[in-house]
């Protein structure tokens, strides 16, 4: 049997198993594997790419780890095409993040350019379930909170607003994309501790903006879609680092002056 040929490797040279890492992923898109389907045994592999068990077996923890496969010992046993959700990849993602100095200002650079992008691709898919999804919670966020939780619960349906506008989108990638900018949002530890605080907060006019949004939505709009969505940004960025000023300043108010020299 003639070994299956491996892309071509960089100037700079591989590592034999990251090789044949890119190569089992080009199969299973080449063989269309769906979730659950079965990877060819170890063996198999070992002949169709000339190389060792020991190789092929790095390849495969490899592709576990990065939750793209997932192998089960015993009979029956061996790797199995996995379906990585979208809160996996985000989680990979963040971790990658994690150790960088990720800002609110850095998240609505990119906010400010997708959103209204997004917006507009979901104009052709949304329906009447979508419309009904954003006006259900809008409610949850259309009035004063009583009390931190509930503060907390609407924050969080602010976000899933654009969440579900994102998710009617005719490009996945843009899709993740925003959904990924909007759970940095949640998760931020910056923007945890602003939507923590009890600082006032005008929703009025973000909440005028949602309801124009939907109103061009459904006219099929796109020109007032892409409009309103980027003045909703700019609306949404400036109260947020207003916000995170607002927090700094009454952190270091609160220090002792000797902190402060």
């Amino acid at each position: 049997m003639n070994a299956e040929k491996i892309p071509q490797a960089d100037p700079v040279r591989r590592k034999r198993t990251d090789e044949i890492v890119d190569a089992i992923k080009e199969s299973i898109v080449r063989d269309n594997l769906l979730p659950g389907d079965r990877l060819p045994q170890e063996k198999d592999l070992a002949s169709r790419f000339a190389a060792g068990k020991s190789t092929v077996r790095e390849a495969l923890k490899s592709l576990e780890v990065q939750g793209l496969i997932r192998t089960k010992t015993g009979p029956g046993g061996g790797a199995f095409i996995e379906s990585m959700s979208d809160n996996r990849a985000m989680s990979l993602l963040s971790n990658y993040l994690f150790t960088r100095e990720l800002s609110i200002a850095n998240i609505y650079a990119l906010r400010k350019a997708l959103e209204p992008l997004v917006a507009v691709s979901a104009i052709d898919n949304i329906d009447a379930a979508g419309f009904e999804q954003l006006h259900t919670l809008i409610k949850i966020y259309d009035h004063e909170p009583a009390d931190e939780q509930e503060r907390w619960n609407q924050r969080m349906a602010e976000l899933d607003f654009h969440g579900v506008v994102a998710s009617y989108s005719d490009n996945v990638l843009l899709a993740f994309l925003c959904h990924f900018l909007q759970r940095l949002l949640k998760d931020l530890a910056v923007c945890k501790d602003i939507y923590q605080r009890p600082e006032p907060v005008n929703r009025r006019a973000g909440i005028e903006y949602q309801y124009r949004l939907i109103e061009a939505l459904r006219r099929k709009d796109a020109g007032e879609v892409d409009r309103i969505m980027t003045e909703h940004m700019q609306h949404a960025e400036n109260a947020m680092l207003t916000l995170e000023a607002t927090l700094e300043e009454r952190f270091l108010s609160e220090k002792p002056a000797a902190d402060r020299e």
